[in-house]
């Protein structure tokens, strides 16, 4: 389907958690470290996790929301779905095998303005669309550290940041760490205070594209299987 899902599908991540009050002084929770250094070390921690569960929501310019909510791991296993436009699909990847089974608004716009595209969405309900993951749209999603790399592609957003209280995401005790740059966006990191540090959730306000990653999960099993040959299409078939 070469990339034609992938204009379809790239999105910032982000997401939507409760998070209780806060209480507890900043200075209790990791013997006195640097917020730098919490940063630094709550990002590898996270990195180095062998799986994680990504639910986000983004705002993008033009008003547009997006959402993804994805279980990935690093031995090319992803589940998960994604949501925006109006339209909703589910994605799975099992090694170098990756599926897409979107709803017929999904489909009807990755597929607007090319010829056949009524009949094609047609014939793709209910069934899952193969793909190569290199072209699928998904690899930003369903490689887990090209997921991860935004927590690490410019070290100088983590430093700078200073400590808030602690407070909780989804029950879990995390630390707050915040930052405010010169163009007014302002970026805060909860970072688990109890076992690995690592990032439970990720807040981008006052910019372009409002956004917030929620991070669980840790180190479960990824629940993705192939599905049956017979759910499964070929769109280039299709449209040959």
């Amino acid at each position: 389907m070469k990339k034609v899902i992938l204009a379809a599908v790239s999105v910032s991540l982000g997401a939507t958690a409760l998070v209780g009050c806060g209480g507890e002084k900043s200075d209790e929770a990791f013997d006195g470290k640097s917020p730098d250094t919490i940063a630094a070390e709550a990002v590898k921690a996270t990195r180095d996790a062998t799986s994680v569960r990504i639910v986000g929501k983004a705002q993008q310019p033009g008003g547009n929301e997006i959402g993804i909510d994805f279980h990935v791991d690093d031995q090319d296993r992803c589940a998960g779905t994604m949501t925006g436009q109006g339209a909703k699909a589910e994605v799975l990847q099992v090694g170098q095998s990756a599926y897409v089974r979107g709803d017929e608004k999904f489909w009807q716009n990755t597929l607007k303005g090319k010829p056949g595209t009524e009949e094609v969405v047609k014939q793709v309900q209910g069934k899952w669309v193969a793909s190569d993951p290199a072209q699928s749209g998904t690899e930003g999603m369903c490689d887990k550290q090209a997921a991860l790399a935004m927590l690490d592609s410019d070290k100088s957003e983590r430093k700078g940041m200073k400590k808030g209280e602690t407070t909780e995401v989804d029950g879990k005790p995390a630390l707050i760490l915040e930052k405010k740059r010169e163009n007014g966006e302002k970026i805060t990191m909860y970072v688990a205070t109890e076992g690995e540090p690592y990032v439970l959730k990720a807040v981008s306000e006052g910019g372009e594209a409002p956004s917030e990653t929620v991070l669980s999960d840790y180190n479960k099993k990824v629940e993705a299987e192939k599905p049956a040959a017979d759910d499964v299409v070929d769109l280039e078939k299709i449209n040959a």
